[in-house]
């Protein structure tokens, strides 16, 4: 018996999914570290305009693919312009899932230890937090116990299917992740010295604005939302005829956004209250950031325990909601591809994930001088996915969309045949025929050649 392809069940859920899918580390780690390397307040404003100008169309013309072609994103194209070659772009979407879900799930396993070790007050205390991840990232094993496990925790949701996987897990773990976000905003804005932090935040200082910083907010955009991977163009082969595109991508972008820049409200008036500079990088997170809880509050250190313990479960809820967009590009493709189970395709996923990222881990401990072209398994999934597959898959997607496609497919799909109208169509397709795809091939010279641009 053919198995049941699955779809979103409410509007809800295709929302909260979809913004699920964008809402991952990046916003939380990477956006406030990126906010605070290039002036705060001026590089948000930067950030979201091209959140309107490239992340927004490039998420509709996803939703398009998607919704019409009902396929998984390799036969999407196959379907759509057949004996065509087409189809790569697609397989680009297929490859990044593989290796972003493998060298993501590492990060992803330090946010499960650091969240237990919260949770069982070994965060607290003076120690040197520099030295306790040290040693954690480059032990031989126990890194990889967590990426295991958080593979294994990512498996079960997508082998559950769409709606009693995917779209239940989302309407619950979102509006959590959510309510965390504002007591985390609330214990942060109420710590002393915490109006340096918001100041920083809201007021824009152009000065600091150069090409570097608005690539940076570029890069930001494209990444952050997800966009040209592959996920939404597998998620929204999930929508019904009913879900309406425009309005759903806007949600996403609003919710994806909205969490970014609480993220901001969380780590700066933090980091300000003790004096610790907001651009201090990724060790931000797991090395600056315990040892402020641990002062931040005075006295009543039982306040950056519970703020400690929020902020780590919020980086592993981020994380979970990404990497099962991510497991379900291959797990679609696989199942429709060679005609198996999505229990059997979820496993294949999970087994090559699992061998992928204990490479990618043990190459911060024992096999650190395992090397291709001078980096270990972990920056090269990072450099193959974020400076080519991506940015390819981006452009082609709008190249796809924008000149291939027929144009009343794209009206249809967007207005619903006629049941939506929107006046946007002419904006829309301006935007991904000519703005998006110069946006991305200027970020993919930047990821390329940005350090010899810039020097």
């Amino acid at each position: 018996m053919k198995e049941e392809r699955g779809h979103f069940g409410s509007k809800l859920g295709v929302v909260l999914a979809s913004a699920g899918s964008a809402v991952g580390l990046g916003n939380i780690w990477r956006f406030p570290t990126e906010t605070g390397s290039n002036g705060g307040a001026a590089f948000i404003l930067i950030y979201l305009l091209f959140v309107l100008l490239l992340a927004l169309p490039v998420m509709i013309s996803e939703f398009v693919i998607g919704r019409h072609s009902r396929s998984n994103t390799v036969e999407a194209y196959r379907k759509m312009a057949p004996r065509t070659p087409w189809f790569v772009v697609g397989i680009f979407g297929v490859l990044s899932g593989f290796l972003v879900l493998s060298f993501y799930s590492v990060v992803a396993g330090w946010t499960v230890d650091y969240t237990m070790l919260s949770i069982t007050g070994s965060l607290s205390g003076n120690q040197d937090f520099g030295e306790v991840f040290g040693g954690f990232v480059s032990h031989p094993y126990r890194p990889v116990i967590f990426l295991l496990l958080f593979l294994l925790i990512t498996h079960v949701i997508v082998a559950k299917g769409i709606e009693s996987g995917i779209e239940k897990f989302s309407k619950l773990m979102m509006p959590l992740l959510l309510v965390i976000i504002i007591l985390l905003v609330v214990l942060s804005v109420s710590m002393p010295g915490a109006g340096e932090g918001l100041s920083f935040l809201l007021h824009p200082d152009f000065s600091r604005v150069t090409p570097r910083v608005v690539f940076s907010a570029m890069g930001q955009a494209f990444f952050s939302l997800s966009v040209g991977i592959g996920c939404l163009v597998t998620y929204s082969s999930y929508f019904s005829k009913e879900t309406r595109l425009l309005p759903s991508a806007l949600n996403v972008c609003i919710i994806d956004t909205m969490v970014a820049i609480l993220a901001g409200f969380i780590i700066f008036p933090t980091v300000f209250s003790v004096g610790v500079q907001p651009d201090a990088g990724p060790g931000l997170v797991f090395v600056t950031l315990p040892n402020v809880f641990n002062h931040a509050f005075g006295d009543a250190a039982w306040v950056g325990d519970i703020f400690s313990i929020l902020f780590y479960l919020l980086l592993l809820l981020a994380a979970l909601t990404s990497s099962i967009s991510m497991h379900e590009i291959s797990t679609a493709y696989i199942r429709e591809h060679y005609h198996v189970s999505r229990s059997r395709a979820a496993w294949i996923v999970t087994g090559v994930c699992m061998f992928l990222g204990t490479l990618c881990s043990l190459s911060f401990g024992p096999w650190k001088d395992v090397t291709f072209f001078g980096m270990g398994f972990f920056d090269l999934f990072d450099f193959l996915t974020a400076k080519f597959f991506m940015p390819l898959g981006g452009i082609g997607l709008c190249l796809f969309v924008g000149w291939y496609m027929d144009k009343k497919t794209v009206r249809d799909e967007l207005t619903n045949s006629g049941a939506a109208p929107t006046s946007l169509y002419g904006a829309f397709m301006f935007l991904v025929r000519f703005v998006a795809p110069v946006c991305i091939a200027l970020v993919f010279l930047n990821e390329l050649f940005g350090n010899l641009i810039f020097e």
